[in-house]
């Protein structure tokens, strides 16, 4: 009998058949076939998976549902894949706190609807919200559009509870914003992708339900009349809660080969304005943001009730699945750029020729460039565009990666262009924290 079947509080699955769907996630990767994939349920489970790992030279490779675009979950040479969908707690909020705790397990849909159940706000809104669970959100610091305003999932974590390499789960931070003895070593594990441990559950920050929402579809056109935007609007004291664009090729093909309500959209290039502060449906509000639109407010359609709304969203959310259909070998890259530089970026992206479509969080300048052709490409080609890509982002004083995280897919590049001190204390730590790699072996470093 397989070892593995004698796990406490654990449900093994050892058939490749069943180990299959844990070769891919949302990215163009693929993983190797594990030894095994374990679903704990409390923490005996967890300290024998680790006490095994480092007797036995295995890894662990932490997954959640799945929806991850990097890699980071997919099982590399010797491993075992640790999958918490079934890891076990209840959502609890704690209005007296203005905070929220929750199991790695729960869907991230669950979590922000127990929130709006009492009057509360959790703003991190990956595209993948509805299906994503907040144990991924957590590892890899998800961001969506609501970053534009209320930054990443990194800015709501007031403590994380995580296994460590003694396979014990410990828990870092309180349930209030002051708390300052020593260093944040829970924020050192959100957007880690496991690296240094594994997440099993997490306290977060709240606020209030927003009660006003304008939200407003700004087509335009010229294309690079949205382009400084975003700093002007920041610049004149008006932060959206989300400003999405796509770009002309994108538009094009929604127009072409999207839903029917994808095929009206307007403009040479399109953005999604949305603000949720008190007054922002008021008529001075929306008076002085027209003042500063100038121009481009022509053709400006403000959404008159919640149906609207969900209409205008519902065609930004689902851009993401409907490229990846029409182009399943497509890369998307999430690469970010400062505000005040996005029109040096498609300067620049055009001076290199990279066949790319653009979409995505414009007012944060986060963008998701897609190679639709990758799969075409050969090889050497492919990877030649996507440094290219890298080295332009990073000589404007931006990043690699705004929200996907480095895992698999862009660890050759993170390792070639990312500062060598950080490498060298990111490598110190997982020393630390980790002197045996067992934990997500062979990801970003």
């Amino acid at each position: 009998m397989n070892a593995f079947l004698e796990l406490p509080e654990a449900k093994v699955l050892l058939d490749p058949g069943d180990l299959a769907p844990f070769l891919q996630d949302e990215s163009h990767l693929r993983g190797v076939l594990p030894l095994a994939v374990v679903k704990p349920h409390g923490p005996r489970a967890l300290r024998e998976l680790v006490s095994r790992a480092k007797s036995e030279g295995f890894g662990l490779v932490p997954r959640g549902a799945g929806t991850g675009k990097a890699g980071g979950c997919l099982p590399t040479g010797r491993s075992v894949v640790v999958d918490f969908s079934e890891w076990p707690g209840e959502i609890q909020v704690s209005p007296q706190d203005l905070c929220l705790s929750a199991p790695a397990s729960a869907p991230l849909r669950e979590v922000k609807a127990a929130a709006e159940a009492q009057g509360f706000f959790y703003p991190p809104d990956p595209n993948s919200w509805e299906s994503c669970a907040l144990g991924g959100t957590l590892a890899t610091n998800a961001g969506g559009p609501n970053a534009c305003k209320y930054g990443m999932t990194r800015h709501w974590v007031l403590a994380v509870d995580a296994l460590l390499e003694d396979g014990e789960v410990h828990t870092f931070g309180i349930s209030s914003v002051k708390a300052n003895a020593g260093p944040n070593l829970g924020q050192l594990l959100i957007g880690s992708e496991g690296l240094f441990g594994f997440i099993v559950g997490a306290t977060l920050r709240l606020t209030p339900l927003p009660r006003e929402f304008a939200t407003l579809l700004l087509p335009v056109k010229r294309w690079e009349d949205l382009l400084d935007l975003p700093g002007r609007l920041c610049g004149a004291g008006y932060l959206p809660s989300a400003f999405e664009f796509f770009d002309p090729a994108v538009l094009a093909e929604l127009r072409a080969h999207g839903p029917e309500e994808a095929r009206r959209l307007p403009g040479e290039a399109l953005a999604i304005l949305e603000f949720d502060e008190r007054g922002c449906t008021s008529e001075p509000f929306l008076e002085g943001l027209l003042d500063l639109l100038g121009p481009l407010a022509d053709g400006l359609e403000i959404a008159s009730d919640a149906r609207q709304r969900q209409g205008i969203w519902a065609v930004r959310r689902m851009t993401s699945a409907f490229l990846k259909e029409r182009h399943p070998k497509k890369v998307s890259e999430d690469i970010v750029v400062p505000r005040s530089r996005l029109r040096e970026f498609f300067t620049g992206l055009d001076r290199l020729g990279i066949p790319a479509v653009t979409y995505g969080h414009l007012g944060d300048g986060n963008l998701h460039v897609n190679l639709l052709a990758a799969g075409e490409a050969e090889p050497t080609q492919l990877e030649q565009q996507l440094m290219d890509l890298f080295r332009l982002a990073l000589s404007l004083g931006g990043t690699l990666s705004g929200e996907h995280g480095i895992g698999l897919a862009k660890r050759k590049a993170f390792l070639a262009l990312a500062d060598p001190a950080q490498l060298r204390a990111l490598r110190a730590i997982k020393q630390a924290l980790d002197p045996q790699n067992i934990f997500n072996p062979g990801k970003v470093l």
